[in-house]
């Protein structure tokens, strides 16, 4: 985490969090059906939305929206099930600043709605673009089908210094074959999930998050259950130094790059898949890692798996730490040389493996601790600049130039420092 989220929560966490709780229960109290547990809600049919795959739904679904949200109120737009023809973007567009703030319950619920884009000039085919502080927005059900000249089928944006998107869920949705990304997050969108969620077949990436261009900061982002296959660029992307967000049981698979690429490292990893991706390189030597992560990272039992033409699961540049814990790397076929990982980086760097299967390999000046794996013990590092050699107390041991072990009280200052010990 960076300083500035780290601030921001606690902001938000004492006053500000307690004055919008405030705010809200009084609005919510003044609204038709509304209760200390649920927002009130608002369908769609009620605005003209038919649902019957030919109407040109976009007028009434854009009618729902703006009476649901542009007033700053608590509610919840229903579309009921149905197949509903869009041919523009949806956008959810609060008022800026204190008039748009919103801090209870609120969002769209479409369990079996199917939007079916028919836009053709990029636009995405929904928007949902802050510019004041909401929290508590659930955004579940929608399934949305691209024709390929849109946008991003999803588009989530709080650039603003001093306003927040956060507390927010994206739950149960589906979004395929849309002409740029599946789902697109990018500023102060943080302490949120994305869960059983299904990005498919998108010509961008699957998922991509990204700090803002004006002072928003992505962060604490988990996410649970999904999906990331079959899109053009990769699976999900981190992008613009953002890099506090959360993987877990989730299958990066068939992509035309990699799974994941996570530009300025990820904080966790866990039981993740990754599958058979780079299908844009015409073969296994042109391919390459399920993950390409830079700077740190923590993966905990995730697997890599190929028969085409992804090479390993993770391929790093590290500068920080990055430590993996019984994780996988294997292949199959004309992928069968597919190994775990290979590693490059600055220095110094702290790598650390543990109960891992599968090749590694270390760039010039590299090395890493293992322990366990398919030999056993604990592999140490052996030369003398190493972060990863023996300790014994305040003594370390290395292995020389000329193949003797040496042994020094305190770091050594040389590769002939300390005394020989043995050959």
């Amino acid at each position: 985490m960076t300083g500035a989220p780290v601030d921001r929560r606690v902001l938000l966490g004492s006053g500000m969090g307690l004055a919008l709780g405030s705010v809200a229960t009084a609005r919510g109290a003044g609204l038709p059906g509304a209760t200390a547990d649920a927002a009130p809600r608002m369908s769609a049919r009620d605005f003209g939305a038919v649902g019957d795959g030919r109407t040109d739904d976009t007028a009434a679904l854009q009618a729902a929206l703006d009476a649901a949200f542009a007033s700053g109120r608590e509610t919840v737009v229903t579309i009921p099930p149905g197949t509903y023809k869009v041919t523009r973007t949806l956008r959810v567009r609060p008022p800026a600043g204190a008039a748009g703030d919103l801090g209870r319950r609120s969002g769209i619920s479409a369990q079996g709605a199917h939007l079916v884009s028919a836009i053709a000039d990029g636009g995405n085919v929904f928007e949902f673009v802050s510019a004041s502080t909401i929290r508590f927005v659930l955004i579940e059900g929608l399934d949305i089908l691209g024709g390929g000249r849109e946008g991003h089928g999803i588009y989530i944006e709080c650039d603003h210094k001093d306003t927040y998107f956060y507390n927010f869920c994206l739950r149960d949705v589906v979004v395929q074959n849309c002409g740029g990304d599946g789902c697109r997050m990018i500023g102060n969108v943080f302490e949120s999930q994305i869960i059983n969620t299904y990005l498919r077949k998108n010509r961008g990436n699957g998922l991509t998050l990204g700090h803002g261009t004006h002072g928003g900061i992505l962060s604490a982002i988990h996410v649970f259950g999904c999906v990331f296959g079959d899109n053009g660029r990769h699976g999900a992307a981190l992008i613009n130094n953002c890099y506090d967000a959360s993987f877990h049981g989730c299958y990066f698979l068939l992509n035309g790059r990699f799974g994941l690429a996570a530009e300025n490292g990820c904080t966790l990893l866990s039981n993740c898949g990754f599958e058979n991706n780079h299908t844009a390189a015409p073969n296994f030597a042109a391919g390459d890692a399920g993950i390409a992560l830079s700077s740190f990272g923590t993966l905990v039992g995730c697997t890599g798996y190929s028969v085409f033409n992804q090479t390993l699961l993770l391929r790093a540049f590290v500068t920080g730490r990055l430590v993996m814990i019984g994780c996988t790397g294997a292949g199959d076929g004309n992928a069968r040389h597919a190994g775990l990982a290979h590693f490059t980086g600055e220095h110094g760097a702290g790598i650390t493996l543990m109960g891992c299967t599968g090749a590694v390999e270390y760039g010039e000046g590299l090395d890493g601790l293992e322990v366990g794996g398919p030999i056993g013990g604990i592999g140490f590092a052996a030369h003398w600049q190493s972060p990863n050699l023996v300790r014994l107390g305040d003594y370390r041991l290395w292995v020389d130039a000329k193949g003797r072990l040496r042994l020094k009280r305190g770091p050594p200052a040389a590769d002939d420092d300390g005394t020989p010990v043995g050959a």
